[in-house]
Order: structure tokens, then sequence, then C-alpha cells
């Protein structure tokens, strides 16, 4: 355990509270020989001496300063999951009990606009969890225009089962990158890109199963089904529908976060060196993204308090609906469409 732990510390050291590391500290002093970090546990030890003292005396260590031994022990341990099961969970923020009290203006700017904190000493959790409300992505920073000003065609009624649509798949991607996708933001928008069919493909979908269905084909695809198949997707549902509960200041906020994931995803394409075709269609699809995002973002805000939990009620009959259709909750390597009604639903295939 000891070298599971002093990897724990090397690669996740700025995720961990000084409280923790002074238990990791006292851990590693009480299971070395005689009490003394200065001398190696022995020839099974993957750790050097010399690397321990580094390590404790709070040198920057990166994989490239390990010994060729250590990074293979390291490789190990990744590889059999040995590490996962220290590293602190991510809780979403919609999860969270402050996520029950979002409030935005009438007008759907935030009420209280972040200020910026001149102590630099700040904890990595204080940058993460940042914002009035712990965690809780900031909503719009001015007002948020009324839908007529910016269309003069009347919303179109399948608004809220496109949103629907984005919300999974901005679940999805968040649960995916464990909460932050300021890591990656072009990953993190083209993995957004591959499960929305609304803002991927252009997608109107006409019902909530045919959204749901295009959700869960993804979420259960090749590309993806590692993170859980069919049960990683049902968990997604439920996400939206516990989003839904939260009314419309959460939905915003949602929708806020997502338009800046999308505008970073942006701003990064544009730094980067040309990548051909792709990078063009990339760029393409994120501006028709972020245009969607801001318009349905604005609708939202104008819905009022009483449709959020309709919706999250009809969600829910749906997802039940699919799990009868499916007929079992487990997770299997394959899905394929079927047809019911002229409608595509997900049929678990061994």
């Amino acid at each position: 355990m000891l070298w599971i732990l002093w990897y724990c510390m090397l690669f996740y050291y700025e995720s961990i509270d000084s409280t923790n590391i002074v238990s990791l500290v006292a851990f590693l002093s009480r299971e070395s020989p005689g009490n003394s970090l200065s001398a190696p546990r022995g020839k099974d030890s993957p750790l050097s001496a010399e690397t321990i003292q580094k390590v404790l005396s709070g040198e920057e260590i990166n994989f490239d300063d390990l010994s060729a031994e250590e990074r293979k022990h390291f490789q190990r341990a990744v590889a059999s999951g040995e590490l996962s099961k220290l590293i602190k969970p991510w809780e979403p923020w919609w999860l969270k009990p402050s996520a029950r009290n979002i409030s935005l203006g009438r007008d759907g700017a935030q009420l209280v606009q972040p200020l910026v904190r001149e102590d630099a000493a700040l904890s990595s959790e204080d940058d993460i969890e940042g914002g009035p409300l712990h965690g809780i992505p900031l909503g719009p920073d001015s007002p948020l225009p009324s839908v007529c000003k910016l269309s003069a065609a009347k919303p179109s009624p399948l608004l809220a089962i496109h949103l629907v649509d984005i919300m999974y798949s901005y679940c999805f991607t968040l649960r995916l990158y464990n909460g932050d996708w300021q890591s990656d933001p072009i990953g993190s928008a083209t993995v957004l890109l591959s499960v929305s069919s609304v803002l991927g493909q252009g997608g109107q979908p006409e019902t909530l199963l045919e959204a749901l269905s295009h959700c869960l084909e993804q979420t259960c695809s090749p590309a993806f089904r590692h993170m859980g198949g069919l049960q990683f997707a049902l968990g997604l549902i439920n996400d939206t529908i516990a989003l839904f509960h939260l009314k419309g200041p959460a939905v915003v906020c949602l929708l806020c976060d997502l338009r800046r994931l999308v505008q970073h995803a942006e701003k990064d394409l544009k730094s980067e060196k040309p990548r051909k075709s792709r990078s063009s269609e990339i760029k393409t699809k994120l501006k028709s993204a972020e245009r969607k995002v801001y318009f349905i973002m604005c609708w939202a805000h104008e819905q009022p308090r009483e449709a959020w939990s309709s919706l999250a009620a009809i969600v829910e009959a749906e997802k039940s609906r699919l799990v009868d259709v499916i007929g079992s909750k487990t997770n299997l390597p394959k899905m394929e469409k079927v047809q019911n009604e002229g409608k595509p639903l997900i049929k678990e295939i061994e």
C-alpha cells in the first residue's frame, strides 16, 4: 500500500488538502522501516529512498523523474485500477444540497457577480469549488434577452425535447471528465458533439423517445460503453430528471456552463495549428452549437416554474417505458435499434 499512497500524493497532489497530506506522510513514516524515510523498504519496494525523500520535502516530481522500475510499477497500478479507489470521486453539482438554492435575477442574470479573490494561497479545492454556491456553475453575467427578440418565429414546441438531448449530453461529458471539462475543452466539446444529436448532427428529434434512444445508443456504442453502458445511460437520465426538479435557474446555469465549454473549445481551436478539414468541421459545429445553446437558454429562462416538474415527470415516464422495452437493467456489451410503432427503441442483445 505504501507505493499506492505515494503515487496518489504524486499525481493528485493538487487535489489533496493539507490534512490528507499530513495523514499520508504519517502513514509513510509508520510504514517505513524504523520510522525512517531515509532508507528504502527493502528489495521489494518500488520506491527509492531518494524518491520518497523528494516527495516528503515538497519537491515537484513528474513522471519523467521516476526511474524505469518506478514507472513500471506506476503503470501497473493504473492498469490494475488500484489507484482509482484513492481518487476522491467527483460529486455532480446538481446533486449537491446547495443546488436547491440556485436563484437568478428576474432578467436571468447572476444575482451576485463573483469578485476576484486576492488571496493567492487558495487550495485547489477552493479553486474548483469557486463561486458563491460552492461548485454551482455561475449563471449569465448579463440579462438574457427575450426569445422574441432573437427570432421573429415562435419557439418550436420541440424545444423541450431538444433540451433533454442537450442536458443528457452535458451530464455525460461532465461525468466522463470527472467534472473538469476545463482540463480539455476541445476533447470535452468533441464528446458533447458526439453524444448530442441536436448539437452535433443538427438533429431535430420529434419525440422524447427518439431523443433518449439516440442518447442511449451513443452511450452504449463501442466508443463509450466502457463508461458503464446501459446502466450508466439510465443514470444520466436520472441526472436529467434531477436537474429538472431543480427548476429553471439550475437549467439556465447548466446551459451557461455548457456555453462556456463551447466557447473555450472554440478559443483553443483558434490557437492550435490547423488540422485540415476536421478542424474546420468542428469549428462550424461549435459555432452552431453555441447559438443553439444560447437560444434555448433564453427560452428556458422564460418557462414557468411548474413546467419543469411536468417535464421531469414526462422524462421519468419515458425512462420507465425504455426499461420495460429493454426488459432488463443489466449492462450488456451490444445494442441495436428495433422498431416499435415506427419509433426507434433500444434492444439489448447477447
